[in-house]
């Protein structure tokens, strides 16, 4: 049984409707970064990986009016993978055609156009998992006091001892742990806005 946590298909829906600020934004900010750290890793510059970030998410904007999700066909995430791959392939080739381009640059558009590795699914997994949890910290982050913040971000983030944190912000042991959980707590609600699984 696979546990891997999908694209809430209401965030999907919702996507649809181009005039929705607020979800263009989310989605933007959960998976743009995604789009952009795949293709730095995949040798781009900057300026590069931005616009191919850019493509890639007006391709899904354009793609959202006629998209239906059906998880058995698989994940949003992986459709997303694919996606991202392809419009790199067609970036490297009109490189290719722009710079006639030796055979360097031939070899590495064929190898992307071999279907992804196992390891190379891992890392877009690993690196939308961490991208995710980054996005979500930055939202409660705002939600919470200081020291709570700074109670959960040791012991749970720093690995810190609870006993070494109270000495540190001057909170009993208690108060760290119930610290941790209330933001652990919020920040499995703000994922769970975006993911179910």
């Amino acid at each position: 049984m696979n546990h891997e946590p999908v694209t809430r298909a209401s965030l999907l829906l919702r996507l649809r409707d181009q005039q929705d600020g607020a979800v263009w934004t989310q989605f933007v900010d959960v998976y743009g970064p995604l789009v952009y750290h795949y293709a730095r890793r995949r040798g781009l510059q900057d300026a590069d990986a931005a616009d191919l970030t850019q493509e890639v998410l007006r391709s899904v904007a354009q793609a959202m009016g006629r998209f239906h999700y059906d998880r058995a066909r698989g994940t949003f995430r992986g459709w997303l993978f694919t996606a991202t791959r392809h419009e790199l392939a067609r970036f490297r080739a009109g490189l290719q055609r722009q710079a006639q381009a030796g055979i360097s640059d031939f070899d590495r558009l064929l190898e992307d156009q071999q279907p992804a590795s196992g390891a190379e699914r891992d890392e877009w997994d690993r690196e939308f998992d961490q991208g995710l949890f980054d996005w979500a910290a930055q939202q409660v982050r705002g939600e919470v006091q200081g020291p709570t913040w700074e109670a959960f971000w040791r012991t749970a983030v720093e690995h810190v001892g609870p006993r070494e944190v109270t000495e540190a912000l001057g909170m009993s042991v208690g108060s760290v742990y119930v610290a941790k959980s209330r933001v652990l707590a919020r920040l499995r609600a703000v994922i769970e806005e975006v993911q179910e699984g």
